[in-house]
């Protein structure tokens, strides 16, 4: 169910970086292979439907008869519904598919040899990171790299107030939705009682922290039971469960996070607007 509406929010008119990140890939993808070593293997973490991943497939396999490429999603249903339609599309494709969460996918890279990697982190998945925990995870990332490989990552930037808030809280709903499914999976699997039309969906732009932060504000003075750990939470009207973050980032604060990460900047593509980026890094 969340996979299914995190689909439906990548093609909402006000989720700007799905399309953006898109326009950016289809006029930077054949300048992108230019950089890389003339054979490849192609990496990604949290894969999803791979719809922008087809973009840079398709550059690769202007350059190459036979491509291998490793995804890695949480999904296993989304996993094999994506391969399958790419094996379809591409009989050049070699597929072999890691269901796991993001470690599983390092654990599985620091094991393989072969050709040089171009290891793909799309969708700005970094801004579902603290700060300091981006660094961490991407300073692992670096620990399964070797030089010759490469390390593609697409991050939303920062940008008005109204932008972020609207891209975070559709007018359909769906993100709300989205959101209120968390209530949905502790009512499943928790035995809790959360009545979800008594929760609010907001986002808030928080400018010093940078980053756009969702909530689930209770309308009323409730109490909630969760029978599995046993626990009754009191909620205040108005009193709210701040459920994600998403940070967005600063040109300045990408080169940081880039040199805090032990990689080099190679190379840096933008839309018109300078929305969202995509950013080629060499490991240092």
């Amino acid at each position: 169910m969340g996979s299914q509406l995190f689909e439906q929010i990548c093609a909402l008119p006000e989720y700007y970086p799905t399309r953006t990140e898109a326009a950016i890939l289809a006029s930077c993808a054949d300048d992108l292979v230019a950089h890389l070593p003339h054979q490849v293997d192609l990496v990604e973490l949290g894969s999803g439907s791979a719809t922008k991943t087809r973009l840079v497939l398709e550059a690769l396999l202007r350059r190459h008869e036979q491509l291998r490429f490793i995804p890695v999603d949480i999904s296993r249903s989304i996993l094999e519904e994506s391969s399958r339609a790419l094996v379809e599309d591409y009989d050049q494709l070699e597929i072999y598919a890691v269901a796991g969460e993001y470690h599983d996918g390092l654990d599985f890279l620091k094991q393989q040899g072969g050709p040089p990697r171009l290891i793909l982190w799309l969708g700005s998945n970094v801004g579902n990171f603290q700060r300091d925990d981006a660094t961490h995870f991407l300073q692992r990332l670096h620990t399964t790299m070797r030089p010759d490989d490469r390390f593609l990552i697409g991050i939303d930037l920062r940008k008005d107030a109204a932008i972020l808030e609207s891209a975070y809280d559709d007018a359909a709903g769906v993100t709300a939705a989205f959101n209120k499914n968390l209530l949905t999976r502790i009512n499943r699997e928790l035995g809790a009682d959360f009545d979800l039309n008594s929760f609010s969906h907001e986002a808030r732009w928080n400018r010093d922290a940078g980053r756009v932060e969702m909530h689930l504000v209770s309308q009323i003075a409730q109490s909630v039971h969760i029978a599995e750990i046993d626990l009754t939470v009191e909620f205040e009207a108005s009193e709210s469960i701040h459920t994600e973050n998403s940070y967005k980032y600063s040109a300045h604060e990408i080169e940081t996070l880039a040199a805090s990460s032990h990689f080099r900047m190679e190379c840096q593509w933008f839309d018109e607007e300078r929305r969202f980026s995509v950013n080629l890094w060499q490991p240092q």
